[in-house]
Parts: C-alpha cells; structure tokens; sequence
C-alpha cells in the first residue's frame, strides 16, 4: 500500500509524493513517486515525465505521512 507524504525540502516549498514503505532511520534517500505541489501543478525542477525521484536526507527537513482514504472516515454518533 503506498503511503502519501509531504516533503519539506530545505529552501524549497513542500510537495507531495507517493511511497511504497514507510522511511526507516537507516535509509540514506528517500524514493517516491507521483511528485507533484500541494495544490497539483507539477514541480518546476522534476521533469513531467518522471516515474521516480530519489531525494537525498540532507535536502528534506521533514516528512508529514497523510492520513489514507480509509483513515479519514467521519465516526459520527448515534443517538439511540
């Protein structure tokens, strides 16, 4: 299952991507897909064409792991 992050880039605005696994602390890049901004244009600075894109860790600040389809379900009360 592919997870969605948003990708702090240092000095760069944030994007959005897909990866297959969460990042472990040993990993020394980080490797997704579907790289695009948080509104949906495409990315300046990765050509459309692009299947993946390899980031180093000394170029990300932070990654945010959003919430999926199925974990973003409203659980609402029922008065009996």
């Amino acid at each position: 299952m592919p997870y969605t992050v948003m990708i702090h880039l240092l000095n760069e605005d944030a994007i959005v991507a897909e990866t297959e696994r969460i990042p472990e602390p040993t990993d020394q890049v980080l490797v997704v897909t579907n790289v695009r901004r948080r509104d949906g244009r495409d990315v300046s600075y990765i050509l459309p064409e692009s299947s993946k894109v390899i980031f180093p860790w000394t170029r990300i600040h932070c990654v945010e792991i959003l919430p999926s389809e199925e974990e973003e379900k409203i659980v609402s009360f029922i008065r009996e």
